[in-house]
């Protein structure tokens, strides 16, 4: 059985913390480096309910993608919702490390995930990490189709393959418009609206686009956008981030037992709606 060192080494090599945000928050949040781990939980949110899960799978290490503590804090009383998952891990022994902007820019990273889940072939970062000598790292991914289709299709495609969420699938643009290229980027996009025009795709599909820079954005040009939830867009990498750690543990001989979450912790849980406009 490996140390929490050794598994949290080799995801410092899969996500190095030095590649994230200057504003970001990564890296091992508690844990024993010396505790022992034979299984591993990935999920996107570090909330209640899946420190619950892991209790109840026997998992000795959290891996999720968004922070616990983003803004910092000055308590973990048990009274509080961030407190009480920490008192949860600490007290059975669980270990919750974060991988977040540097799993976007990884190769392959957040948007690769989104990708693959589309079957979109990606060509290259929307964002360039210019410290990146082969040009595979950055922000987002420039994708093709391997056959045009419908903005519509291309959109009722995400919310097929995409998990299901109360918000489900926005379109904005003509949902006739044939689509060759797409724009894809885990989580929330519209700062990348620069980007996704000088990249000239056909269409942007992201999430949690805000309404003066998604108006602007299709007031502009016939750029098409697919706007999904933003746990969705994530989600997927939790099975790449799953399947390349399995990898790790067959070549280090550590028989990890490594499980994704599939509960929906998207904060949004009902939608209505008395139909799209004429």
């Amino acid at each position: 059985m490996p140390r929490l060192s050794e598994v949290i080494a080799e995801l410092d090599a899969l996500w190095p913390p030095g590649r994230a945000e200057g504003w970001d928050a990564v890296g091992t949040v508690c844990g024993d480096p010396d505790a022992g781990v034979d299984r591993v939980l990935f999920a996107v949110d570090p909330v209640q309910e899946i420190a619950d899960e892991a209790l109840k799978l026997g998992a000795q290490l959290i891996v999720t993608h968004h922070p616990l503590y983003l803004r910092g804090t000055t308590t973990v009383a048990a009274g509080t919702f961030k407190g009480r998952v920490v008192h949860t891990l600490i007290k059975h022994d669980i270990a919750l490390h974060v991988a977040h902007t540097n799993a976007d820019s990884a190769d392959p990273g957040v948007s690769d995930a989104l990708a693959g889940a589309l079957d979109l072939r990606v060509e290259r970062p929307l964002v360039p990490d210019p410290t990146d000598l082969a040009g595979r790292r950055g922000l987002g991914r420039v994708c093709t189709l391997d056959h045009p289709e419908t903005l519509g299709a291309f959109a009722a495609r995400a919310a097929a393959r995409l998990p299901a969420t109360a918000q489900g699938i926005r379109l904005a643009g003509d949902p006739e418009a044939l689509v060759r290229t797409v724009a894809v980027s885990g989580g929330s996009g519209d700062s990348l609206f620069d980007a996704v025009r000088a990249a000239g795709v056909d269409a942007f599909l992201t999430a949690d686009l805000r309404h003066h820079p998604a108006s602007e954005a299709v007031q502009h040009s016939s750029l098409g956008l697919v706007d999904a939830a933003h746990w969705a867009t994530e989600w997927p990498w939790c099975e790449q981030a799953a399947t390349q750690l399995d990898a790790i543990s067959d070549r280090h001989g550590w028989d990890l037992r490594v499980h994704v979450s599939k509960q929906v912790t998207d904060p949004w849980t009902t939608h209505h709606s008395s139909g799209a406009p004429n």
